[in-house]
């Protein structure tokens, strides 16, 4: 008694108006977490938003996709969807297993197919479940009746829908649960741990135990000066020192090293290193992005004494550094490591201080994603397939026939018409063979 009543307790969950409700619901908070910005700092709902950003807060719209009562929501919507699977497809697949013979006369003569008959024909049993094997028919016999069907996969294409939406929306779930978003500007040459958290999952976990190394940074730049593709040498090794993976990445190129996944998303250039007289003294300068001519470039510069500085211009990493006065005259242009003298000092360009963008993510929920759109398309091409029956019931008076399909009617007849014409054929041939065949079933 109890479990019937938890079950058809269940079963309501299965419900098609209630399973468009929460579907419904679903999509309208999709729809609000797209419209309203999301994971934004208070001050920015309390300047955008000035009347309602007490209620934004409060409800979790800043976050929509990671609040409890969305989650809940995605909950029932997988156990209604997972229900309805079992309490009604994968009955209903069972059921289309099954064979059904017809021997009601009133029944065959409602249908709107005909079949060519030969009541002469003692050979009609063997002749036609011959014809519909040809056709890829699954047969079955008995007293006198057939029952075949084709296209049984069709209809696993409503469970494989099913489980691929509930797949999707457990990934998602889980991925809202424990997955993590880094970003870090790294320069080149550093190490670094994962510090600058943009998400986190309730359950996520930053592993403490790795350290993520910049090995290398260049750009590649088209014939015109624009960039081409900018690249980062990373390594992921442990505490111990031990490489985990290495690898050079780039934009839509990004290092994976399971769970974590590393992507190109940024880069910038931060200054100079400079070698300074002959006791190799040096110091570091800032590079300040401007714009010169309508050409972006990079501007630092340094003291020579209290009313004189010189700068120091960069157009690309490719690009000589130009050494200019406070007048903009350009004095010399030198590549790094090249020595220069000014006003009988050394100096030495050692390095172009460059940094990284990176994304760092762990996304354990992505698997199932990807496996629940992957199910998705195949069960989109596997409802193609058309679940068609035929009954065949054969007396001494008549033929009665009966056909039904669940889609491409055109299809279904033009399968009717093979079946009458090999059926026909096989008349044929067995009177002119003279063959006698009285039964293939025993």
């Amino acid at each position: 008694m109890n479990k019937n009543f938890v079950w058809k307790s269940l079963k309501k969950l299965a419900n098609l108006n209630f399973s468009l409700a929460i579907l419904s619901m679903i999509a309208f908070f999709c729809i609000l977490g797209s419209i309203l910005e999301q994971d934004k700092s208070i001050f920015y709902y309390k300047l955008n938003y000035p009347t309602f950003y007490i209620v934004i807060l409060f409800l979790g719209l800043d976050h929509v996709f990671r609040t409890w009562w969305f989650i809940l929501v995605l909950i029932v919507f997988i156990f209604s969807l997972l229900i309805c699977t079992f309490s009604t497809q994968l009955p209903s697949l069972k059921n289309a297993r099954r064979w059904k013979f017809l021997y009601n006369k009133n029944i065959f003569n409602e249908n709107e197919y005909v079949f060519e008959n030969n009541k002469n024909s003692q050979y009609f049993i063997t002749n036609i479940v011959y014809s519909l094997i040809r056709l890829n028919f699954f047969v079955f016999y008995r007293n006198s009746a057939i029952y075949s069907y084709k296209g049984l996969y069709g209809r696993i294409a409503p469970i494989f829908v099913h489980f691929s939406i509930a797949a999707i929306l457990l990934g998602s779930v889980y991925s809202f649960l424990f997955s993590f978003v880094v970003q870090e500007v790294i320069p080149k040459g550093e190490i670094f741990h994962l510090k600058n958290v943009i998400h986190s999952g309730f359950y996520s976990n930053l592993p403490s135990n790795i350290i993520f190394s910049v090995n290398d940074f260049f750009i590649d730049y088209n014939f015109n000066g624009s960039i081409k593709q900018f690249f980062t040498s990373l390594s992921i090794s442990l505490n111990n020192n031990q490489v985990l993976s290495d690898k050079i990445i780039s934009v839509n190129r990004p290092l994976r090293f399971f769970p974590i996944t590393l992507y190109q998303t940024d880069w910038q250039i931060d200054g100079l290193r400079i070698n300074v007289g002959i006791n190799n003294s040096f110091i570091q300068k800032k590079f300040v992005k401007t714009n010169i001519n309508g050409k972006i470039c990079w501007l630092s510069n340094i003291s020579i004494n209290n009313e004189k500085n010189i700068f120091f211009v960069l157009f690309s990493l490719n690009d000589k550094l130009l050494i200019c006065n406070t007048n903009g005259v350009i004095l010399q242009e030198v590549n790094l490591e090249e020595k220069f003298y000014i006003n009988n000092t050394y100096f030495m360009v050692q390095d172009v201080i460059t940094s990284t963008g990176l994304q760092v993510k762990i996304d354990p929920g992505i698997f199932l994603v990807y496996f629940g759109f992957f199910v998705m398309m195949l069960s989109t091409f596997i409802s193609y397939i058309s679940y068609s029956q035929i009954w065949i019931y054969y007396s001494v008076e008549s033929l009665n026939f009966l056909g039904s399909t669940n889609r491409a009617s055109l299809f279904f007849e033009r399968d009717i018409v093979y079946l009458n014409q090999i059926y026909s054929y096989y008349l044929s041939h067995f009177f002119k063979q003279g063959v006698k065949i009285n039964s293939i079933l025993a």
